[in-house]
């Protein structure tokens, strides 16, 4: 008889959290009002992608737990824009060209996020980026956003390892 694995399916439940948590992150209406991330769902997946790519990166410090739960929240945010793709009517003859145009996308924009995280204090590199993908709009200067993510990259590295893995804390948004 098949008997559920109780460490894989907390790994899933906090996977799920944290993926709650960077939706939450997101869809912080200041980036959207104020600082050129665009409303769309282009724009959505841009910003969630990099709040999910911050986690991950948050996760890699914590070792061999942090890379395991940093795989689970990615598949979790595979599943969910699959199905987000699916509700939007994307047909299943074209989800796997587009699912794998995203995960390419996402995995070019996990080592630019990573590499502009190492130069920090410096942040060109980043708010070029920034400027590329999630907040290309010329209602401020590209740069705009930078401090504000980089106040969110602080904030989570300052979350306690133990909470960052358990996907239960308190994320101090902009």
């Amino acid at each position: 008889m098949w008997r559920p694995n109780p460490a894989k399916l907390e790994i899933q439940a906090r996977a799920e959290r944290l993926h709650d948590l960077a939706v939450a992150a997101a869809r912080t209406p200041i980036f959207y009002e104020s600082l050129g991330a665009q409303d769309t769902p282009e724009g959505r997946f841009e910003l969630l992608s990099l709040v999910v790519i911050l986690l991950i990166e948050r996760l890699r410090v914590e070792g061999q737990a942090g890379a395991s739960q940093g795989q689970a929240l990615f598949d979790v945010f595979i599943s969910r824009l699959d199905g987000a793709m699916r509700e939007m009517g994307v047909s299943d003859i074209s989800m796997a060209r587009r699912m794998k145009g995203l995960g390419q996308a996402f995995y070019g924009r996990a080592k630019a996020v990573r590499e502009a995280l190492a130069e920090l204090p410096r942040t060109d590199r980043l708010a070029a980026l920034l400027a590329r993908t999630a907040f290309p709009g010329e209602t401020q200067e590209p740069n705009a956003a930078t401090p504000r993510i980089v106040a969110l990259w602080s904030g989570l590295e300052a979350v306690p390892g133990e909470a960052v893995l358990a996907g239960v804390f308190a994320w101090d948004l902009p």
